[in-house]
């Protein structure tokens, strides 16, 4: 009995002391985390360290310097790919048309700018009476062909004398009439011959003059083409610096043709430029120099100090064998404005007329070389690498009356 209430009272204890734990433990609440301490601001940052998560280095072979690519070099050993050799295309070199006779080949171009001058003139000379009034038509109809006032009041006279003189007018005789008092006023006696062959020197020195727009680099272009059809060999002087466009035209120019072009910096020295190109032509034996030069006509003194500083410079080589005046032939009247300014400037020794085909005022030819007091050399009559040629008074003024 004793035994049964000592193991009652035991078990009563022990369930008093379970009870008292799990009450302890459900009231027991967890205690806040401790605040973290304030960052040491004048402390330097931590060093960089591998992580624990970074990977044992392993031990790996060494490679022998051979099989290293050096930075300088390609690897010993490996066979490595080049890259392929990017070669610049030849420029075909271009054979010009002979100049012989270029004129009369064009003359095609020449006639349909042209022939209304001629036609309207014998229109007027075939009436059956030529009053005072005809012959006003006739003054008015060489004024409109910017003939100039001075060469178209000669031609009409001397026509008024030859026609009363002659009496009977057939066709025929009017055209023979008017062909022979054209090419008196054009001028048949003029060298017109572009001087490129100095005596006892080479290079012979050719300076081309104008305002831009004229045309002028692309003649200088065309010429160098002219003068190698006829068997020279040419440098050409880009001394036109400030048109960086008017240097690359100018080689391209050349190239076409095996022409060397000699080239400064934009904006640079065009008396420079000028001096190299003469001194580069001697030095290779060439029989002709081009100069290209600038056309900007601002202000007249900058152009006289500009042109007059290439000039004195070119001439410590040698003499100026021509300076070439290039015009517009469409530009008219305007024309002979630009023609003046440059005869100031430099002596002029030819013209150069452009897009003579463009234009029905042919008369330009006789005005300006009136105005200047030299003769017209070469006119273009295209757009064609080969449209420049010599210029031919009887090729032109049977243009004009349309034989």
């Amino acid at each position: 009995m004793e035994t049964v209430i000592l193991a009652v009272v035991i078990a009563v204890v022990v369930l008093a002391v379970l009870g008292g734990l799990v009450v302890g433990s459900r009231r027991r609440k967890p205690l806040p985390p401790p605040p973290p301490a304030a960052p040491d601001i004048t402390a330097p940052p931590p060093e960089p360290h591998v992580g624990d998560e970074a990977e044992t280095p392993r031990d790996e072979p060494r490679r022998t310097i051979e099989e290293v690519d050096l930075p300088d070099g390609a690897p010993t050993g490996v066979a490595v790919e080049e890259p392929p050799v990017v070669e610049a295309p030849e420029i075909e070199i271009e054979i010009p048309e002979p100049t012989a006779g270029r004129l009369v080949r064009l003359r095609a171009r020449l006639s349909r700018s042209q022939n209304a001058l001629g036609k309207g003139l014998l229109t007027l000379l075939s009436r059956e009476h030529l009053d005072d009034d005809t012959w006003e038509e006739i003054e008015d109809t060489l004024l409109t062909a910017d003939v100039g006032v001075l060469p178209t009041q000669e031609l009409v006279d001397r026509l008024r004398e030859r026609v009363r003189v002659l009496g009977t007018r057939t066709p025929e005789e009017l055209r023979g009439l008017l062909r022979e008092e054209l090419l008196q006023l054009v001028g048949t006696d003029v060298d017109r011959v572009v001087k490129t062959e100095p005596e006892n020197r080479k290079p012979g020195i050719v300076m081309v003059v104008g305002v831009n727009g004229t045309g002028k680099t692309t003649t200088t272009g065309k010429l160098a083409r002219v003068l190698v059809a006829d068997g020279r060999t040419v440098v050409l002087g880009a001394a036109d610096t400030f048109r960086a466009a008017a240097a690359d035209q100018l080689q391209t120019w050349g190239e076409r043709v095996g022409a060397h072009t000699v080239r400064g910096p934009e904006a640079g020295d065009p008396a420079s430029v000028a001096f190299d190109a003469v001194k580069e032509g001697k030095e290779m034996g060439v029989d002709v120099v081009l100069i290209d030069t600038a056309g900007r006509l601002h202000t007249k003194t900058g152009l006289m100090d500009e042109l007059g500083k290439v000039k004195r410079v070119v001439e410590k080589h040698a003499p100026l064998d021509e300076v070439l005046l290039v015009l517009d032939a469409t530009t008219g009247q305007n024309g002979l404005v630009q023609a003046r300014v440059f005869a100031e400037v430099v002596d002029i020794t030819g013209i150069v007329l452009t897009k003579l085909d463009g234009t029905a005022k042919g008369g330009i030819v006789v005005a300006v070389q009136r105005e200047l007091g030299v003769p017209v050399k070469l006119v273009g009559l295209g757009e064609g690498a080969d449209d420049l040629a010599p210029f031919e008074p009887e090729a032109f003024v049977d243009a004009l009356i349309g034989e």
